[in-house]
């Protein structure tokens, strides 16, 4: 499963996390996608679009993106969500749910403008590698707006405000607020849990933010965020209530402010971090990758990016 946290109290420190938990690795890759490129939603009666913001976004499986940071300051998250329910297919264009932060990231700028578009499209299911997943969608821009978007009996919720700072998975996000109230540290009576299960995770999360001090710096700021996904991470062999492992693969956190993307895969030694305005101006019409769980790698890694054949 996953967490994200969203770093948005002080002035200008606009700091994004997540770490990545599934049972097999995503695979991932960073891309940097250009303006101008031409897409389609991955399903019948597609969207089509072209993008209009330069961004980097990092694939699952190759069939689509489980977040990313566009030049505007607008970044989204995918996160999973079991109880997701997309509804019948109506007569709008479709985008599969694995391509709804690609979508978000290629056409908008910031989060009023994503919200003010949702309904152009309608969210559908899609088959991953023969199984049928869903998803919530977090975003954040660089002036510290968020909004967390779930689609439930086919009808999206939406939970739009600065406030709205940590997501993790099932239940919805409003059984998970309600249940943060069962502890001591919002009014309960329970201690802080351990537990790797998601309303566990989310109130971790939601509480190690609240403390965090005010950096002076950008490096603080990313440290201090990292520091709280590694707090919700899933060591590797940890079971789940049915036995089931979900580790997590990697962790990372983006500064919308100054549009880095930090990254660093559980299996590797090292952080490894993307400008986007690192980007070669003469390579920033092309479509570029990279492998960022390569241990090999350290530091920046903005001139390694090479031309690769567009995933989707």
């Amino acid at each position: 499963m996953c967490t994200r946290i969203f770093e948005n109290r002080f002035e200008a420190v606009r700091v994004v996390g997540r770490t990545l938990d599934w049972e097999v690795s995503d695979e991932a890759l960073l891309w940097h996608f250009p303006r101008g490129l031409v897409r389609d939603g991955g399903c019948d009666a597609a969207a089509t679009w072209e993008i209009e913001h330069r961004n980097l976004a990092i694939s699952m499986w190759g069939t689509g993106s489980t977040e990313g940071l566009n030049e505007a300051g607008l970044s989204a998250h995918l996160l999973y969500l079991g109880s997701s329910d997309y509804g019948k297919r109506d007569d709008r264009p479709g985008v599969s749910w694995c391509l709804w932060a690609q979508y978000v990231l290629d056409r908008f700028g910031s989060v009023a403008e994503a919200l003010d578009h949702l309904d152009d499209a309608q969210i559908v299911q899609r088959a991953v590698r023969g199984q049928t997943l869903g998803g919530h969608l977090s975003l954040e821009d660089s002036s510290g707006d968020s909004a967390i978007i779930e689609i439930l009996d086919g009808s999206p919720i939406v939970h739009h405000g600065r406030e709205f700072q940590v997501m993790a998975n099932d239940p919805s996000y409003e059984e998970q607020l309600a249940s943060l109230k069962r502890f001591r540290a919002f009014g309960g009576t329970e201690g802080l849990p351990g537990d790797i299960i998601s309303d566990q995770r989310f109130a971790r999360a939601t509480f190690f933010l609240q403390h965090l001090t005010e950096p002076r710096n950008e490096r603080e700021a990313v440290a201090g965020v990292l520091s709280v996904t590694r707090n919700a991470s899933v060591p590797f062999g940890a079971p789940y209530d049915d036995f089931v492992v979900y580790p997590t693969w990697w962790a990372s956190v983006m500064d919308l402010v100054r549009g880095s993307y930090y990254f660093q895969s559980t299996l590797a030694p090292n952080v490894v971090w993307a400008l986007i305005d690192g980007v070669a101006p003469e390579l920033r019409s092309e479509v570029l990758s990279i492998d960022p769980s390569d241990p090999s790698l350290s530091g920046d890694i903005t001139p390694l990016l090479r031309e690769a054949e567009r995933p989707y």
